[in-house]
């Protein structure tokens, strides 16, 4: 394919990439509606009760009904991999990751086949769920060659005689649990599994089950690259029931969870009650935006809008705050209300859609609760503000893009909302931007508009958050990719430190061993 996929691709003005899509959509549609079990060591157990997952497009497709998992399931999934994970580590890591590249192969030659099958759980657009495979086969290679250049983590260290050798060696915790959400199903399941597996600990999977089809899709591809049965589990069910017996099981030695934040600060202080063990956790944004007098307005335009509802604004780094110098404030908004206008919402399979629907009706209920706190605080509703439900519309999840003005201490500015709204105010400069920016509990990601130095450099020190984008048109807050911008947040965004698709992202799942040999 000509035309390289990423979350920054602006257009899918590209024939091929189109046509191939399209016939993907075709092609998938006998592999929406089967049944799917629980993945406990290569067995598929399928006699459990069921969740049926509909399209967020449309309640009529079913795609997918899932085995819910069992505590037994877990218990049975964590031995396993307990009993596998000396024989995975044995492999090595260069066989490993040959694996992982064998992976990386298959998927990108399957690309537009599990992307459509995305669109239709998901309602992505085919940019975006073209991305997230796209990024989760740049995950494997990415992190495949971190530990190639890393030699394995095996580091020489002094010695003090000549008979005397010491060594540092990272190795794997053992069995590592893996939560994902619904909204990047493929990325979120896979990268942090990769990255487990890769460095040598067996892995559980316990993925939305709205979003479940992509984590069986990614075992199905381990599975072609030759992945033995007992590295990888797959746990479909309730997160408060079996996700909550598998992070605190004793024989559980990691974890890493996508989510809310009471979630992700719940496993923080409790899945370590027993013996220390690491959890990472990110945990959504309330991501902010400054655009100051200097800024190229059509660009803060682009970038606002890409960031604000790509993904129907289901992104935990979307654009949700945006902060505007007094000077230049009408003219922007001026500029965001025309560019949202234009936008298309409708399905993945209309070339001109740009925003697809919401995951469930009950975020659509949320967005209607959002769309009334603006006008019972005495805001202004720009453009949107209604749920879309004419016409083919009407079976799916379906709402318009929105742009509002808020008074400061309405809960629109401090609640994480995932859906397509944004909140716009005027500041008087740079200074009352970054304070308005920073007073949250979040810090994930964050973007400025200026053609200042000094502002830009004060604002790259100052802001609190963890991967930050000056003059963005591709997305001011949101589009981070592996091995271009590493993806991990502060404050209440994360824990690790350590962002996904960066340098430093794989050491989290090994632990220094130090070893000193006298012949």
């Amino acid at each position: 394919m000509a035309l390289k996929i990423t979350y920054a691709t602006m257009s899918a003005d590209n024939e091929e990439l189109n046509s191939a899509f399209e016939k993907a959509v075709v092609d998938v549609q006998s592999r929406l509606g089967q049944s799917h079990g629980v993945i406990v060591n290569g067995d598929h157990r399928t006699d459990r009760e069921t969740f049926e997952e509909v399209s967020p497009i449309d309640h009529n497709i079913v795609v997918g009904r899932y085995a819910q998992a069992t505590t037994d399931d877990v218990d049975d999934a964590i031995s396993a991999a307990r009993a596998f994970a000396p024989e995975w580590e044995a492999w090595g890591w260069e066989a490993r990751r040959d694996l992982m590249l064998t992976a990386a192969d298959i998927m990108e030659e399957q690309i537009f086949e599990i992307s459509a099958l995305m669109s239709y759980e998901i309602g992505k657009s085919r940019l975006e769920s073209l991305g997230d495979v796209a990024e989760t086969v740049e995950f494997f290679r990415y992190y495949a060659g971190q530990i190639t250049d890393h030699n394995g983590f095996v580091i020489p260290l002094n010695s003090l005689g000549a008979n005397e050798t010491n060594t540092s060696v990272l190795r794997p915790y053992g069995v590592w649990a893996v939560i994902s959400p619904f909204n990047f199903p493929m990325a979120l399941a896979a990268g942090p599994s990769i990255g487990a597996l890769l460095t040598g600990n067996t892995v559980i999977v316990k993925p939305s089950n709205t979003g479940a089809l992509m984590a069986l899709e990614f075992y199905r591809v381990m599975h072609e690259a030759g992945l033995p049965d007992g590295a990888l589990h797959i746990l479909t069910g309730l997160g408060s029931v079996i996700g909550e017996h598998m992070t605190h099981h004793d024989d559980v030695d990691g974890i890493t969870f996508t989510g809310s934040y009471p979630v992700g600060m719940h496993l923080l202080q409790t899945a370590s009650e027993k013996r220390p063990k690491p959890v990472s956790c990110e945990m959504g944004g309330k991501n902010p935006v400054i655009v100051t007098e200097s800024a190229d307005l059509e660009l803060a335009t682009q970038g606002i809008v890409r960031g604000a509802f790509g993904l129907t604004g289901q992104k935990c780094s979307a654009t949700s705050r945006v902060y505007v110098e007094d000077s230049v404030h009408d003219e922007l908004l001026e500029k965001l209300v025309a560019a949202t206008g234009e936008l298309r919402v409708g399905t993945p399979f209309d070339r001109s859609s740009f925003m697809g629907p919401l995951i469930e009706k009950g975020v659509v209920e949320k967005f209607e609760r959002a769309v009334e706190e603006v006008r019972k605080s005495g805001g202004t509703i720009f453009t949107g503000g209604n749920v879309l439900d004419d016409g083919d519309l009407a079976r799916g999840h379906f709402v318009e893009p929105t742009i509002v003005a808020a008074p400061l201490d309405s809960w629109i500015w401090s609640e994480e909302l995932f859906i397509p709204l944004v909140a716009v105010t005027p500041i008087s400069g740079l200074e009352e931007g970054l304070a308005l920016s920073n007073d949250t509990e979040f810090g994930l990601t964050a973007g400025l508009f200026s053609t200042d130095d000094e502002e830009i450099d004060r604002w790259f020190t100052e802001i609190e958050a963890g991967v930050t984008y000056v003059n963005r048109a591709a997305g001011a807050t949101t589009g981070a990719w592996p091995d271009i911008q590493s993806f991990g947040g502060w404050k209440g965004s994360g824990t690790s430190g350590a962002g996904g698709g960066g340098p430093w992202y794989l050491r989290q799942y090994l632990r220094e061993q130090s070893r000193t040999l006298i012949r």
